[in-house]
């Protein structure tokens, strides 16, 4: 997948980049169902940009086939005028547009998944810088509620939430590592079957993001977060696994010339086996059975999803 993310990175390295231009491109080579419009937020505004991949079996041709999502988290493609070009955090916007592009390349093709697709992303060249250790953080234009409501669909029966996670001192490697399946407040067991394909996409021993509660409780509360790439999982009932595109150095969100082209590469074509083998029934995200003992046992963990509770009150 080396073309399309190539392709990506040329395209979305540019001050007048926007939306509409990605679907534009993602419609040239053949999708039908690509969305694209602003949002505005508290500072600035972005455009959301949404594809849909119909599979052979999937629900918008009338079929049982599960949906995987892809969706590509960032706070922006850019930083101007603070920086000039593309950034280190655009990796999940490139991503998730280059897994589209690729699918789109292969209907062309004739070579059809058994379920639907969908990728999902936002791009905005003019992101704000924001602090954070042990190196800065790309900010957004808008709220990680909004991203939600605009990222993450019902239709998502599973979901890859593609985000750099360099900025950090815990998970220290080039190339890609996965998280543990989150899942309506719990942090689940690694999937085995997601090790394997990442295990045979990379020709390495996979890695595995260490994480922890907060990471999955939603922005806005106060806590340390690792980064943004567990925050769909705030906004869904459906299992989500982070993939992280990882160094051997901390690297700030908005450092430029960052943006890994081999490593993107591997991270792309993951989620592209995993979209094969997750829509045609043969991969697993956690165990259902065993999602319901741990639920039986003790009780929901949905709290986690929300904000948490408010000190509202005051001691007299």
């Amino acid at each position: 997948m080396l073309k399309q993310v190539t392709e990506v990175c040329e395209l979305l390295d540019d001050p007048g980049i926007g939306g509409g231009r990605v679907a534009e491109l993602l419609k040239s080579r053949g999708l039908e169902h690509v969305d694209s419009y602003p949002i505005a937020g508290e500072h600035g505004t972005t455009d959301f940009v949404r594809a849909l991949v119909p599979g052979a079996r999937g629900k918008t041709n009338g079929g049982t086939a599960p949906t995987l999502g892809i969706v590509g988290r960032l706070g922006g493609v850019g930083a101007r005028p603070e920086r000039i070009g593309i950034v280190s955090d655009a990796d999940g916007a490139i991503a998730a547009i280059a897994c589209a592009l690729k699918l789109a390349d292969m209907r062309r093709r004739g070579e059809v998944l058994a379920g639907d697709v969908i990728a999902a992303t936002h791009v905005c060249p003019r992101s704000p810088v924001i602090a954070h250790e042990p190196v800065p953080f790309m900010g957004s234009p808008v709220s990680m509620k909004q991203m939600n409501e605009h990222e993450v669909s019902p239709a998502m029966d599973a979901i890859l939430s593609v985000d750099a996670t360099k900025g950090n001192r815990i998970i220290n490697g080039r190339g890609v590592a996965i998280t543990p399946t989150v899942k309506q407040g719990y942090i689940l067991r690694v999937s085995e079957d997601l090790l394997d394909i990442l295990g045979w996409t990379t020709g390495r021993l996979p890695r595995v993001v260490p994480i922890t509660t907060q990471d999955i409780t939603p922005y806005g509360n106060g806590l340390y977060h690792l980064n943004s790439i567990l925050q769909p999982a705030t906004a869904t009932a459906a299992p989500v696994v982070g993939v992280a595109l990882i160094c051997e150095t901390a690297v700030p969100g908005c450092a430029g010339g960052a943006n890994q082209e081999v490593d993107l590469d591997e991270a792309c074509r993951f989620c592209l086996e995993v979209a094969k083998a997750f829509t045609g029934g043969k991969c697993r995200f956690y165990d259902e059975r065993e999602f319901r003992t741990i639920v039986g046992l003790y009780g929901s963990l949905e709290f986690l999803q929300t904000p948490g509770r408010q000190a509202e009150e005051k001691t007299p």
